[in-house]
């Protein structure tokens, strides 16, 4: 169950195969920063949305300065346990502004905890395995997925590998802001 793959002995590997892993995603701000990081923090936890700021700087970083390969055809979000509408929303207002088509493709099958709450990795993934789902039929195309931060990473991983096993295109994680510096998606 814990198993991803398998080794060329056939024995369980937790190693992702490179068929189901994602392409090099971005995220536009580190969390809390001077920039576009405050915004984020404010439409998180004050606004309860995103300023359409964000939106008009997610599409020049996505266009003018990423440009993924190929190109996104369509775009998705992480479902929030908290506030289901947040980043669904930013995510179709995103589509939109890109000219492509949006489509909620996972469902959140039930609660986790916060990634930060956790104390390692092995504990982080085990707190996502079978929380989410997918959602009817899945669009061959590339796809962007979606979220507001992203922190240990695994959600957009395990989301990544949940797409492209039910038949997306690579799958691009794109994020508002991240919790480290360490690089984006």
């Amino acid at each position: 169950p814990g198993a991803v793959g398998k080794t060329l002995e056939g024995a369980a590997s937790t190693v992702i195969p490179g068929r189901l892993r994602p392409r090099e995603g971005r995220a536009l701000s580190v969390w809390g920063d001077a920039g576009w990081g405050r915004l984020v923090a404010q439409g998180k936890y004050r606004a309860g949305r995103f300023d359409v700021a964000l939106v008009e700087a997610s599409v020049r970083l996505v266009r003018e300065q990423w440009r993924p390969e190929p190109p996104p055809q369509w775009i998705t979000a992480v479902p929030s346990g908290a506030r289901p509408e947040l980043v669904r929303d930013f995510a179709a207002q995103l589509a939109e502004r890109l000219g492509l088509p949006f489509l909620s493709a996972i469902v959140r099958r039930r609660p986790t905890e916060p990634q930060k709450l956790m104390r390692n990795s092995v504990m982080q993934v085990r707190n996502l395995l079978g929380a989410f789902a997918t959602a009817g039929a899945i669009p061959a195309g590339p796809v962007l997925l979606v979220d507001d931060l992203v922190d240990s990473r695994w959600t957009m991983t395990l989301l990544a590998i949940l797409l492209l096993a039910n038949g997306s295109g690579p799958v691009f994680p794109f994020a508002l802001a991240c919790a480290t510096t360490r690089g984006g998606g």
